[in-house]
């Protein structure tokens, strides 16, 4: 038997998944900066770029599940 959940209960959730995703896209880039300085620049830049590519996800599926209204 499946609970069903509240808007509020949902969105909840949602947060603290889409949060993991937040840390990650930070991490990403975060090792991205550190990469360009110890390594090579190129090795740095497409790391910031999958950070980059991995925070417009989190943006999409925001944008996505919920409405935005002005």
């Amino acid at each position: 038997m499946k609970k069903k959940l509240t808007q509020h209960e949902e969105f909840q959730v949602m947060l603290l998944v889409l949060d993991k995703f937040l840390w990650l896209g930070f991490g990403i880039m975060a090792f991205g900066l550190y990469s360009m300085f110890m390594v090579s620049i190129t090795n740095g830049l497409l790391l910031i770029i999958a950070g980059a590519i991995v925070l417009l996800l989190f943006m999409v599926l925001i944008v996505k599940e919920y409405e935005i209204i002005k």
